[in-house]
């Protein structure tokens, strides 16, 4: 069955349709569709990274070259709880409480998003977003997930293009994200 229509053919959680398998495709996807948007980073392609259950619903990162995020979806868990569009509401991750605004997609559905940079601008190319993704991914999930490779349909990434971004240590960025400076 197509993922759009596994999200159309769900049981709802509250308002929002529970994602039943992984989601990370069907957000790329649904990202990609939306090209009119001019992009901030053409370094960078529409990717989901990481998407695991946590705390039984879907917790990953979603790539585009307009944002960075950390997506929540309802996986019919303990941690989604169904908020209006534009709404923020705080969900304590490992590092800390997290912000996250509803927001709502018409191929995904409703699913909350916290920014993971300023501006994706800053970062230099596509392997270290990913490498940034996944390191994020891994300090809320420690290890349950495995370092998710780039794509089929990205270049191979080169040795020094491997290298995090010059945002600062992981826990900096994590307390950034969390609110804490």
């Amino acid at each position: 069955m197509p993922a759009q229509e596994a999200v159309q053919d769900t049981v709802t959680h509250g308002l929002s349709p529970v994602h039943e398998e992984d989601p990370g495709e069907l957000i790329a996807r649904c990202f990609r569709e939306r090209a009119e948007l001019l992009p901030v980073n053409l370094r960078l392609n529409c990717a989901s990274v990481g998407f695991t259950r946590y705390k039984g619903d879907w917790l990953g990162v979603v790539i585009t070259p307009w944002f960075m995020d950390l997506v929540l979806l309802s996986g019919g868990g303990n941690l989604w709880g169904d908020i209006p569009a534009g709404q923020r509401r705080y969900i304590e991750l490992a590092q800390g409480a997290v912000a996250f605004t509803a927001a709502e997609e018409p191929c995904l559905g409703a699913y909350q998003h916290a920014p993971l940079v300023l501006t994706v601008a800053s970062l230099p190319d596509m392997a270290a977003a990913i490498t940034l993704a996944n390191q994020v991914m891994l300090e809320i999930c420690g290890d349950r997930i495995v370092d998710v490779a780039p794509p089929t349909e990205l270049p191979e990434a080169s040795a020094d293009s491997k290298t995090r971004p010059e945002a600062s240590s992981r826990r900096g960025f994590l307390r950034r994200l969390a609110g804490k400076r």
